[in-house]
């Protein structure tokens, strides 16, 4: 059974509770971040602590704990549950005041609440899928504007990956105004030539961590990066695409609304990335 965290207690999981008059809850008023595990270490964790802070600040939303608190729920929680590889799920509510209101309840008086659990992902950075490639459609982003900030408000993106198991794909690419956004859970690449191209930065898709490292890495390696929305049809014509996540690292996808890309196996530009990052990523684990 796994040892879960609840507002300053470490608990089974079976015994963890939280309000119904929660907000996250109640109106889905809340952020997370979600941290791989590799060799027992915390991957990025600055980036998404950093991230987590920006969330919480645009929702103007009290902090629950410290950088160095945070660290070490998570750090004794992949004691607790032996977890090699795997993720920590850390999410942020505003609370509960004792009942549902719209207007927030007052943060001098309402505590937010913080939970954290671990999932064991025995393999993570060994995924078949990163050896095969994923399928993804396309579909309307119709989600609200601040995607931005990492909120738990998960139900189309849900729906988006229900949609794509329906059409017996992997993953569905979101398009707005006719250009791509970004996957249900990830960062959306194409590379044409030489060149990668992802969505500039913006309130309109999410800012990666794994994908500011990939572009960082990208740049390293003296691969030519072009930040700008691009159209599923450019993306079709493409000779390869990837999706960048913190839990997926880079994976390379070869096929877009039954469009194979090239040869319809992971493209060399892809496959370097992921092997990178990875590489990269675990040198600076903590």
């Amino acid at each position: 059974m796994r040892t879960v965290y609840v507002n300053g207690e470490y608990l089974p999981e079976t015994e963890a509770t939280v309000s119904i008059f929660d907000r996250g809850f109640l109106m889905a008023d809340g952020v997370y971040e979600v941290t791989s595990v590799l060799g027992g270490k915390l991957i990025d964790f600055g980036g998404h602590l950093a991230r987590l802070e920006r969330s919480l600040s645009e929702l103007d939303m009290k902090k629950p704990a410290g950088f160095d608190d945070l660290l070490d729920i998570h750090r004794e929680l992949i004691r607790a549950n032996d977890i090699t590889d795997g993720l920590v799920y850390l999410q942020v509510t505003r609370g509960s005041d004792g009942d549902r209101d719209f207007v927030f309840p007052d943060p001098e008086t309402t505590e937010p609440t913080l939970v954290l659990f671990t999932q064991s992902k025995p393999g993570l950075a060994d995924s078949p899928a990163a050896r095969t490639g994923i399928k993804v459609i396309g579909i309307e982003d119709i989600r609200w504007g601040r995607r931005d900030i990492k909120t738990v408000q998960l139900l189309y993106p849900s729906m988006g990956k229900m949609m794509a198991r329906k059409a017996g794909a992997d993953d569905a690419w979101m398009i707005e105004d006719g250009h791509v956004t970004e996957g249900t859970s990830n960062n959306a690449y194409i590379v044409k030539g030489n060149t990668i191209v992802t969505r500039h930065l913006s309130t309109d898709i999410l800012h990666g961590i794994t994908r500011a490292a990939v572009l960082r890495f990208a740049r390293e390696a003296q691969m030519r990066v072009e930040e700008r929305a691009f159209t599923l049809d450019e993306a079709k014509a493409a000779d390869e695409a990837f999706v960048t996540s913190a839990s997926a690292f880079v994976m390379p996808v070869v096929e877009i609304d039954g469009t194979a890309l090239g040869d319809g196996t992971p493209g060399p530009v892809a496959r370097r990335l992921r092997d990178i990052y990875l590489e990269e990523s675990l040198k600076s684990a903590v």
